[in-house]
């Protein structure tokens, strides 16, 4: 039986972040590269989609947002931005 690598996934960064794809094990280090391409594009505010589920995704996504520094605010999204299943975020300028 062969061993299939797995195929890198290309992100295009436009301010929103969909983890549905990705496994748990993926999410801190997708999410530190793409706030990383965020700040490089300039990009000032975002989303992020973890979903509702159990929370795994979401607490997360929280605690890597809390840790970074190029993190002014974030917060559950309102009706329009996802309610909880999908976390907003502001950059320090």
């Amino acid at each position: 039986m062969m061993n299939e690598e797995e195929e890198p996934v290309i992100l295009s960064t436009d301010g929103t972040l969909d983890l549905h794809q990705f496994k748990p094990s993926d999410v801190k280090e997708l999410v530190r590269e793409f706030l990383f391409e965020c700040k490089k594009k300039g990009i000032r505010s975002g989303r992020i989609i973890h979903g509702k589920g159990i929370g795994t995704l979401r607490e997360i996504v929280h605690s890597e947002l809390r840790k970074n520094t190029m993190i002014q605010s974030f917060q559950l999204g309102d009706h329009n931005t996802g309610a909880w299943g999908a976390t907003v975020f502001e950059m320090n300028p």
